[in-house]
């Protein structure tokens, strides 16, 4: 796999910022719950910040076993396709890496309507059906990951339909612009009316 990720996240207005607090010295007092989990990484990284994890969704078992061993209190709610968002504990953030497999450069590069990166939709899906059941409060962050190839996958338009998607969550109106060169940046934002989305290609080793 690339060493290289994109992080791509979308903030409600009202969120406030600051420091990530010690979780030897501050609990946050957010949620979070994990989509696509593997092995728990996102739910790690939020303990680290002081986040509560609240549930997860994974289908492979070895990953399940290591997430029930390492972190007991999570509730796993098992295939992406069968969750509800309006049914489901409502929590500050919502992560996911959906499947990588139809964007990166090491595949068949079927792209954003690939059988396995097309479940990027359930993503949001459940996202949207949550903001609806909380009046638009929960979640009020969303995390998405992925592999650089997103970004030239279907020249470029699969990373435009991704921001998009992310976008409607807030406005179903917005048509975001393809990238002024032909090509995405590393980092870029997209600001809207409420709502403000960003995305940076980090190092991941």
């Amino acid at each position: 796999m690339n060493a290289d990720a994109i992080y791509i996240h979308r903030i409600s207005s009202g969120t406030g910022g600051g420091d990530t607090p010690n979780p030897q010295t501050a609990d946050s007092g957010m949620t979070l719950g994990s989509l696509f989990d593997g092995s728990g990484g996102f739910p790690l990284g939020g303990l680290l910040a002081g986040i509560t994890p609240l549930w997860a969704s994974e289908i492979e078992p070895f990953p399940i076993r290591v997430t029930t061993k390492r972190l007991p209190s999570v509730k796993h709610l098992g295939d992406i396709s069968t969750v509800d968002g309006a049914k489901i504990a409502p929590v500050d953030i919502i992560t996911f890496g959906s499947p990588c497999t139809d964007m990166s450069v090491a595949g068949k590069r079927a792209g954003l309507d690939g059988r396995q990166s097309c479940l990027f939709y359930q993503a949001v899906r459940i996202v949207k059906e949550m903001r609806c059941a909380t009046d638009g409060k929960y979640p009020r962050f969303i995390v998405w990951e992925n592999v650089p190839g997103a970004f030239s996958s279907n020249k470029g338009e699969d990373f435009k339909a991704v921001l998009e998607a992310v976008c409607s969550v807030k406005d179903e109106s917005i048509s975001v612009p393809g990238p002024p060169k032909g090509k995405w940046a590393n980092a870029g934002t997209v600001v809207g009316d409420g709502f403000s989305l960003a995305w940076r290609v980090l190092d991941a080793q």
